[in-house]
């Protein structure tokens, strides 16, 4: 693989594709210092610069944007109140009348996965949703508020989920260690669902712009890369539409929807 990769180098066409997930420190210079190792816990990187960037992004939409509340709405504010209303319509008829006073967890979870994944598009941008770290920390997240939830609004009765009442009794504790093993496998399919479909896409978005730089195949690349782009563009929304309305199931849990 080096010696794959110093070629590549020697004849100026290489292509990284995984270069860009790289955490590295947002004020470094790479040509005189290492910039990816021994980062500290409260250092600057281009993953809290951007994420800081999607916090900004929404409070420019949601709160900047549709503060004049008027009654012909401006474009902003039209974008605004139309995923105000699709998201409120999504946890109401998922989860009932009971799950819309959570209405604001599941709308700042969407919100954030949406302009991150979005902001990700941008050339030269960093798409942290596309690492693990942070869809595990959103997916853990939504793990221990549903179970805490559940608890505290049931009881014991919350674990009544996992007992299958309607099947054969000698099928019941097959079935109640295969529903706890599916309930705590949550977090790991919740998270990589996302991080590995943004991932992938990136990666090979990567891969073709640098085609795109050899001139026999120059105009195959580019509108390969178009293409991709615009199929990015897609699984951006709907991940995060995705990543919404798997919370919304797993909340529907915890407020009493689900029992068997």
């Amino acid at each position: 693989m080096t010696d794959v990769a110093a070629e590549g180098e020697a004849t100026g066409f290489a292509i990284h594709p995984m270069d860009q997930f790289i955490v590295k420190r947002f004020f470094c210079d790479p040509a005189h210092a290492d910039c990816t190792s021994n980062i500290g816990a409260f250092e600057i990187t281009n993953v809290t610069v951007w994420m800081a960037a999607t916090v900004l992004a929404i409070i420019a939409l949601m709160v900047f944007g549709s503060r004049g509340r008027a009654i012909i709405p401006s474009r902003i504010q039209s974008v605004g109140e139309m995923i105000y209303g699709f998201i409120y319509k999504m946890v109401e008829d998922v989860t009932g009348h009971d799950g819309v006073k959570y209405f604001p967890f599941v709308m700042t979870l969407f919100l954030f996965v949406l302009f991150s994944n979005l902001l990700g598009l941008i050339p030269m941008s960093f798409t942290t949703t596309s690492h693990v770290a942070v869809t595990v920390t959103l997916a853990l997240s939504v793990f221990l508020f549903v179970t805490i939830l559940g608890l505290v609004k049931n009881g014991i009765g919350f674990l009544g989920m996992f007992w299958v009442s309607s099947a054969p009794l000698a099928l019941r504790p097959v079935l109640a260690v295969i529903e706890v093993i599916s309930y705590f496998v949550r977090p790991v399919s919740h998270s990589i669902r996302l991080a590995g479909n943004l991932m992938a896409g990136h990666a090979v978005m990567k891969v073709f712009a640098g085609f795109a730089s050899m001139a026999v195949i120059s105009p195959v690349a580019v509108g390969a890369v178009t293409a991709i782009y615009g199929l990015e563009l897609l699984v951006a929304v709907v991940q995060a539409y995705v990543f919404t309305i798997l919370t919304c199931v797993y909340l529907k849990d915890a407020v009493g929807g689900a029992h068997h």
